[in-house]
């Protein structure tokens, strides 16, 4: 059995040399009078030497790609900076980010990655054939389009032209190539991966992705060669896809649009290039390529889990092939709240494509949470605490935290370079108070929240100014000049307002370190800030704790963790970290002062509770984690489905029936033992065979015959009133009435339940202005708002599913619920329903006097309550024979299904009757 890991990058990519051209003399100039081309860069030697002497050439490329890079796209920093800047050593992007290197497996990827976009890479590679940038609006867009293309066909004919007849072939990429470790992707899931696999938790795994570089320009038979090499040697499969649907799909929908509203920023600034026309197409085709792979690659009994936002469409894709498959699907980034997610475009789509899987988890329960309530408002599903209910299947939602390998990245810290960087750093700072930081300079991280907050703290606390350091490393990918002219601003005020000629209390980097470096700083630091506006996790701190733990002399500080409360690591670390509001700036200029003035003992406190939930969250936990509860949701989901549900048999249980002293039986009405309808026109179409068979289960005195029902009190006795001894169940069991009474008895208040009903009523009644032909039932202890006669479905839905989630939202407290169905949403108490109706029915038997037989029949959604309570029955088992059968077509957890419906009900029903009327 193998486990398909697929995500957008391989942890892999490919190098191709280029023998013959020089690597830039040592004494260049440091600037030269025109930038060298991010081609030249790139096609420095690459020499099939060792590792070390490759990351050595990719180094000295990468610098100066960064001194090049910086100058073009945003002010450098500012002069007291540059004597820092140049003391810590740009980061050799790949020396960071092994894989499963084969002289040293232990070597692990950085967490947090932050890396170069496509198209800024440090290896040599092709470079993409999509057009840089899209014009600011759609007409444009569309008459550019016509343009590019015409060009194209152009381009296209003329190639083949010189080609054809061998005149002239682009033979750059002929030169051979190297597998090198990959600077694209999640580094979080890379490692979690190597430790599972190391532990035995995972065992046969073959990751999926894009090999992180444009493709266009390699020709079949050296996309065949990577392909198989990757196969054969690392067990990865290849997705290539062309770079214009890469370049939509990644740079235009998923960093543009999707990232953004996942973190709460809606893209609806004058400059963004963030409509969906343009780009939704290439964000589905590279999906559909994905699934593809997937597709032909899977053998039964293999396992597929899809990483991130890049692939919410392939679950219901792969799904669409493969119906009994088994597939997760885990976002590492934040879930938004619903009224953020609908302004997405594609929001169903989106939806309904991550609902393809078996298992959909987060990183955090707040944004499982989101998720339901989502998909409740936008697809007008019924949401419970465990997952989604769809037509005829159901979705488990789930949350799971992903962690680190604490125990490679002790190995990591025993290396040479990270001793010598400690003792470096330590005489440095010596008497200083080091602050450290590392984000990605976009607008999600917080970088320039933190700066001014720090400003503020240096104002409002001069005895720190000489003593404190705050060194923030800010890696870059594609740059937003606005912000880092915004960063640098501060920066610059920062250097002039508080620094001397003996001492910077900022140091801001714009550029990765060494890893060794990160590594040495993690250790000497004093505290540890991350204001991000809003992350998925945030892995960072917790390697920053690990690096706490005094490994090296006059490193165990135990510092603080200064963590803004929107990130998933906070919603963990339960009060242990400093936690931080982003947009407080006052209340993280405090946060500095209290990690600085923090007492050991209180460090200590703290930092054993931080130290014990990494330890117990890591990376290969959390595998285990969702591989177990995939396996667990799996075989439940299998067992309900309508084809895996056993046909009842009617002999088997007529032989049981017969043998019973005791019998209870429990029968739905409506899509059950008679079609939907109206009440009316059911009694007007007469029931007496129903009632016919009914008299006769009663006349046995060994038999308890009770009717369920959503319907009303009223309705049940206009439609059974004629059968004497029979008992009834109204309103899903909210109310009952024993055989051979009268009396009905209401399980919730009556008080609590007109008080809530009045309230949820001035709700409804809002939406009922608003979808014509709508109107509220009023119940005894529930409402219905019907709007099955409305001319306007499609409106009616959607404001179905926001009347839902607007009553749960405002009544969770009050323990009412709102569950969205195709033509109404009914309000009903959470505590009740036809599952505890039967139990209080069940209670009521002496134990000597149980009943010995137990018959259940239902077919739709308020049925799968007491589906599960009989199969708790049976599992305790109270009663000996325990018969659930359901007459749907859904997924059901009743433990048999009959294929003809209400008729074989009452076929079976009958037979159960004559065996009564024959004694």
């Amino acid at each position: 059995m193998t486990t398909f890991v697929v995500s957008l990058f391989l942890p892999y990519t490919v190098d191709f040399k280029e023998p013959g051209d020089s690597p830039p003399a040592q004494d260049a100039p440091a600037a030269a009078e025109a930038p060298p081309s991010l081609g030249d860069i790139a096609r420095q030697p690459s020499v099939n030497a060792s590792t070390d002497t490759l990351l050595e050439q990719k180094q000295q490329q990468h610098q100066q790609r960064q001194q090049w890079t910086a100058k073009i796209a945003i002010p450098q920093t500012p002069a007291a900076m540059v004597e820092q800047e140049g003391y810590f050593t740009p980061n050799p992007a790949s020396a960071s980010m092994h894989f499963l290197q084969p002289k040293n497996p232990r070597t692990l990827v950085r967490s947090d990655a932050h890396v170069p976009e496509w198209g800024l890479n440090i290896f040599n590679q092709p470079r993409s054939t999509a057009d840089p940038s899209i014009p600011g609006t759609i007409l444009e867009y569309a008459k550019a389009q016509e343009r590019a293309e015409a060009q194209r066909e152009r381009s296209r004919a003329r190639a083949k032209s010189l080609y054809s007849n061998g005149s002239r072939a682009d033979n750059r990429w002929e030169h051979g190539w190297d597998v090198v470790p990959a600077v694209q992707g999640n580094g979080g899931l890379t490692n979690a991966i190597r430790a599972s696999m190391e532990r035995g938790t995972l065992k046969e795994v073959t990751t999926v992705g894009t090999v992180g570089f444009p493709t266009d320009a390699l020709d079949n038979d050296k996309k065949r060669e990577i392909y198989e090499r990757l196969e054969e040697e690392h067990k990865a499969l290849s997705v290539f896809v062309s770079d214009k649907d890469y370049d939509g799909h990644y740079s235009h929908y998923c960093k543009t649009i999707l990232w953004p509203v996942f973190h709460y920023v809606i893209p609806d600034h004058p400059k963004s290039k963030a409509f969906l026309d343009h780009s939704w197409v290439f964000y589905v085709k590279v999906n559909q390529a994905f699934a593809d792979k997937i597709v032909k690659n899977y053998k039964r009994g293999d396992v597929i889990w899809i990483h991130d936002y890049h692939l919410c469409l392939m679950p219901a894709m792969v799904r669409q092939k493969l119906p009994d498959a088994k597939i997760g699907f885990f976002l590492h980034s934040a879930f938004p709240s619903s009224e953020v997610f609908r302004c997405l475009a594609a929001r169903k789509e989106l939806l309904e494509g991550m609902l393809g899987a078996n298992l959909v988890a987060f990183q955090t329960h707040e944004y499982a949470h989101h998720f339901l309530q989502t998909c409740s408002r936008i697809l007008a599903v019924e949401a419970t605490e465990d997952g989604v209910q769809l037509e005829n299947r159901f979705v488990n939602v789930f949350d799971s935290p992903i962690g680190i390998d604490p125990e490679a990245l002790i190995h990591a810290r025993e290396e040479p370079e990270v001793k010598e960087w400690v003792d470096i750093m330590q005489k440095r700072y010596q008497g200083k108070h080091v602050i450290v930081a590392r984000d990605k300079l976009d607008n999600i991280r917080g970088v320039r929240q933190k700066l001014l907050a720090f400003e503020l703290f240096l104002k409002k606390n001069p005895q720190w100014v000489e003593q404190v350091v705050l060194i923030q490393v800010a890696t870059s990918t594609k740059e937003d000049n606005e912000l880092a002219s915004t960063v640098t601003d501060i920066v610059t005020r920062i250097d002039a307002n508080y620094s001397t000629l003996a001492h910077n209390p900022l140091v801001f980097l714009r550029q990765d370190i060494a890893f060794s470096q990160y590594l040495a700083l993690m250790s000497v630091a004093d505290a540890i800030c991350i204001t991000s506006l809003r992350e998925g996790m945030n892995l960072t701190c917790h390697e920053f704790i690990i690096c706490q733990d005094g490994r090296y002399e006059g490193t165990k500080k135990h510092a603080p963790v200064i963590l803004s409360e929107f990130t998933g690591s906070s919603a963990y670390f339960e009060g242990a970290e400093l936690a931080v509001n982003p947009w407080d700036y006052q209340g993280i200029a405090d946060a500095f002062a209290v990690s600085l003035e923090m007492s050991a003992e209180e460090k200590e406190r703290r930092y054993e509770k931080l130290h014990n939930m990494v330890y117990h969250h890591t990376g290969d936990w959390w595998m285990k984690n969702l591989v177990d509860h995939l396996t667990k949701v799996f075989d439940e989901q299998f067992s309900r489905d309508a084809m895996a549900i056993p046909r009842l048999s009617t002999l088997d249980v007529t032989d049981r029936y017969n043998a019973a002293s005791k019998r209870l039986i429990i029968l739905d009405y409506e899509g059950t033992l008679a079609p939907y309808g109206a009440v009316k026109r059911t009694v007007l179409a007469s029931n007496d065979k129903i009632n016919d068979v009914l008299n006769d289960l009663i006349t046995d005195d060994k038999n308890d015959v009770y009717i369920m029902s959503g319907r009303t009190v009223e309705e049940l006795e206009l439609l059974f009133d004629r059968i004497s001894g029979l008992g009834l169940i109204a309103e899903n069991g909210c109310v009952l009435r024993e055989p051979r009474s009268n009396d009905w008895f209401k399980f919730p208040n009556v008080a609590k339940t007109n008080k809530w009903k009045d309230a949820i009523k001035k709700i409804l009644q809002y939406y009922v202005e608003r979808i014509e032909g709508s109107w509220i039932e009023v119940r005894a202890c529930s409402l219905v708002f019907h709007y099955e006669t409305t001319n306007q479905p499609e409106l009616a839905q959607r404001q179905a599913g926001e009347c839902a989630n607007h009553i749960n939202d405002a009544a969770e407290q009050q323990r009412i619920r709102a569950i969205p169905t195709k033509s109404s949403v009914i309000i009903e108490p959470s505590d009740y329903d036809k599952s505890t109706a039967a139990q209080h029915i069940f209670a009521k038997y002496p134990e000597t006097q149980r009943p010995e037989f137990l018959f259940v029949a239902g077919n739709d959604r308020d049925d799968e309550t007491i589906f599960k309570w009989a199969g708790h029955i049976k599992d305790s088992g109270a009663v000996r024979d325990v018969s659930s059968v359901t007459v749907g077509e859904r997924n059901s957890m009743a433990m048999s299904t009959l294929t003809n419906g209400s008729t074989g009900l009452l076929g079976v029903l009958s037979k159960l009757s004559k065996v009564t009327s024959s004694r």
